[in-house]
């Protein structure tokens, strides 16, 4: 099975940049997408970005112009760029990847982001 490990979260003030990274630990060599997907204490877990094989890209509206998902397949991984912080980007940052074919989905961890001045 596929494991996902995130990494890149951190305390930051309104307007600062994050960089979130999620590694596989193998090459997805299948049709599928990954995301990201965010979750603040009580407020349930929302999609944030998405990545498909193909490499099209698309973001919930909270993150258009601020937020690029990107993926380097030589190093099996994936990356969420986060500019110009807001406070309610707080949450807990989570990578899924969904094989389309089966349907089968993984989930990591997630790394912590704060946003706080």
């Amino acid at each position: 099975q596929v494991q996902l490990v995130e990494s890149g979260g951190g305390l930051v003030q309104p307007g600062e940049s994050l960089r979130l990274s999620c590694a596989a630990s193998e090459t997805i060599d299948d049709i599928y997408a990954m995301s990201w997907y965010r979750q603040a204490p009580g407020n349930q877990r929302e999609w944030v970005a998405r990545i498909t094989t193909t490499g099209r890209t698309d973001y919930a509206d909270s993150a258009k112009g601020r937020f690029t998902i990107s993926r380097d397949n030589a190093k099996n991984t994936m990356y969420l760029q986060m500019n110009s912080l807001k406070p309610e980007d707080t949450g807990v940052y989570l990578c899924n990847l969904r094989f389309l074919r089966t349907s089968q989905t993984y989930w990591g961890q997630g790394t912590q982001v704060t946003v706080s001045s």
